[in-house]
């Protein structure tokens, strides 16, 4: 019912919402019991495997790791000294973000998230579909539950392919790969777009997957579908190739 398109109403509160009823935290369950079976198992890209990768900033995964002999690039003191930052120890995730209790903002979406959209010409919400912090089918029942611009929620399912161009990029430090890599959808102002074989950092675990998007939201492609090479590079990469025309004159070919 949650993910009705169009949807009939308000959703309720779900319950166990702050997790705490014993015996009903099943996202906990599957956190603890996930490295069990994959000790390398990462929160962030659950389809993460041993060895472990080194990290520069030293959290390559679930949990901090550094190599021996190795440094966390911000904790050198002459980087902090670089970027103006204060000579102490850094790290990439703390959890006193907050002085006290936490974040007690309402969520985003029934509070800033439709304004934001409103006041833009194009909001897009990316969501890699092998993370774990973040539930795709969550983030599309928010959107669902949320009203902006006059309406609640979308009408319909995500129903159309996001395309990323083939490309001449190989360099071995910034490699991307092509071809259909999601799903995606737009109303009023909104775009919701997957991200297949990505996991919750889509600019690291899918460059060309970011870049595209950005492309779109600057206005330099017309949808996110749209069959074309990147618009900052240049060549025969084969993304006007037209595989459907081509078999059916092969097809007449080969009769005569």
């Amino acid at each position: 019912e949650a993910l009705t398109f169009p949807p009939k109403g308000k959703l309720s509160t779900p319950p166990n919402v702050n997790g705490e009823e014993p015996g009903c935290s099943v996202w906990n369950d599957i956190y603890y019991a996930a490295p069990l079976v994959n000790p390398c198992w990462d929160v962030y890209q659950v389809a993460t495997t041993c060895p472990l990768l080194w990290d520069v900033l030293g959290f390559p995964g679930s949990f901090d790791y550094l190599p021996a002999g190795s440094e966390v690039y911000f904790n050198r003191t002459d980087v902090q000294k670089a970027i103006n930052a204060p000579i102490k120890p850094w790290n990439e995730c703390t959890s006193r973000v907050f002085a006290t209790g936490g974040d007690q903002s309402p969520p985003s979406g029934l509070s800033v998230l439709p304004r934001v959209i409103e006041k833009n010409k194009k909001t897009i919400i990316g969501h890699a579909l092998l993370d774990f912090i973040l539930l795709s089918e969550g983030t599309e029942i928010m959107i669902q539950n949320m009203t902006w611009n006059g309406a609640q929620g979308f009408s319909c399912r995500l129903d159309n392919d996001f395309f990323i161009p083939y490309h001449g990029e190989n360099d071995l430090g910034s490699l991307g790969g092509a071809g259909n890599f999601g799903r995606w959808h737009e109303e009023r102002g909104l775009t919701f777009v997957t991200v297949e074989l990505s996991g919750h950092m889509v600019p690291q675990y899918a460059p060309t997957a970011a870049y595209r998007q950005l492309e779109y939201l600057l206005g330099r492609i017309s949808s996110l579908s749209e069959v074309s090479d990147f618009t900052t590079q240049t060549g025969d990469y084969g993304n006007g190739f037209n595989f459907t025309t081509t078999n059916v004159t092969m097809s007449m070919s080969e009769k005569f």
